[in-house]
């Protein structure tokens, strides 16, 4: 599907009002995105687990006005006005408005709320952008009733990407591509599709436990870490190997290669790391209790041939990783090693999700 693919204009009617619903998923990049063009467009592919838990949860009223000069909208999170939210949405609706022509012809009221807590360092971004543009699909979708599910599923990715990069790959589950790949024919910079290719069943039902090492504002916002890679000595080579990693990855899920997955997974978490410590200006967003963890992990590993293992955000928090067979020695070790690491003990047991779901289905 091109961008073309995805304006809409309509000779119905609009309804007059009603309320919509959906609640999306986080999830974890496994081949990391980094660096972006114009237009949320990524400057490599990437590969995500859908999450479970760490969600948000997101309704939308809308009535008609009676002038459709500008976008109007109120926006509440956990139940309070939060005003601070709304130049992002303003944006967001700026970008979408020629794919969404309906959108100054409404007032909406948006209500989210995440399933865990705003300062846990959890980026609401990818789960948020896409919980809001499930909303306004079903909008479009009640306009258009005979929309196919597939192209529903697109366009909001489509969408999504236009909030937030990483937020295209909430929309399904469990394993999501993002970004243009010569051995994957269906994927796209425009929006994510769900992994094609066989994956053995030793990868089904994988657990991310998230150590919250540090909760609040991250060091570097995303944005400002995308736009490093611009004129970055190594990004050249660091998008090649996105691509060739996305190569080896298929013949290690269709194996059942677990070491071969910790080793790649491992080390794009670190390359993600390297290149904000190689960029100008340079940052460290690890802290040393990162550090501990991930050498935790790896003696752990080492000593017991148990397969845990790390993934990393833009952040000091990690991603331990580990297979349902040995899901209780790793919740054993995590609680006797590496809590201690965590800000006032607090970390998150997530798994592998089905992606976002409706939750309610309501005219008015």
């Amino acid at each position: 599907m091109t961008e073309k693919d995805f304006r809409s204009s309509y000779d119905e009617v609009l309804p007059s009002e009603g309320k919509v619903s959906w609640k999306a998923p986080s999830n974890i990049a496994l081949i990391k995105y980094w660096g972006k063009k114009e237009n949320q467009i990524p400057a490599n592919p990437s590969i995500s687990i859908t999450l479970d838990a760490c969600a948000t949860t997101t309704s939308v009223s809308y009535s008609r006005k009676e002038e459709a000069s500008q976008f109007s909208f109120d926006l509440f999170f956990e139940g309070k006005v939060k005003e601070d939210f709304k130049p992002k949405i303003n944006t967001f609706f700026g970008r979408i408005e020629a794919y969404l022509p309906f959108l100054k012809q409404y007032h909406f009221k948006i209500e989210t709320s995440n399933s865990f807590p705003h300062s846990s360092g959890i980026a609401s971004s990818a789960s948020g952008m896409a919980a809001l543009a499930l909303c306004l699909m079903e909008i479009e979708r009640r306009i258009l009733p005979n929309m196919d599910t597939m192209f529903f599923k697109r366009k909001a990715s489509f969408l999504a990407r236009l909030g937030s990069g990483s937020a295209c790959r909430s929309i399904e589950g469990d394993l999501i591509q993002w970004g243009r790949h010569e051995r994957l024919t269906d994927s796209s910079d425009l929006y994510g599709v769900t992994y094609p290719f066989k994956v053995n069943k030793i990868f089904s039902n994988f657990h991310d436990a998230i150590m919250l090492v540090h909760k609040g504002q991250k060091q570097v916002s995303s944005t400002v870490g995308h736009d490093l890679m611009h004129g970055h000595p190594y990004a050249t080579t660091r998008f090649a190997q996105a691509h060739s990693n996305l190569d080896a990855l298929e013949q290690i899920l269709a194996k059942g290669d677990m070491e071969g997955f910790i080793q790649l997974v491992e080390s794009e978490a670190l390359t993600l790391h390297a290149m904000m410590m190689t960029s100008n200006p340079y940052f460290i967003l690890m802290k040393p209790d990162t550090m501990e963890i991930i050498n935790k992990i790896w003696a752990y590993r080492e000593a017991t041939k148990t397969p845990i293992c790390f993934t990393l955000d833009a952040g000091a928090n990690v991603h331990v990783l580990y297979p349902e067979s040995v899901k209780e020695k790793a919740i054993q070790f995590i609680q006797d090693e590496l809590v201690v690491h965590c800000e006032n003990g607090h970390y998150i047991c997530d798994r592998a999700g089905s992606g976002a779901k409706k939750l309610i289905a309501q005219n008015t």
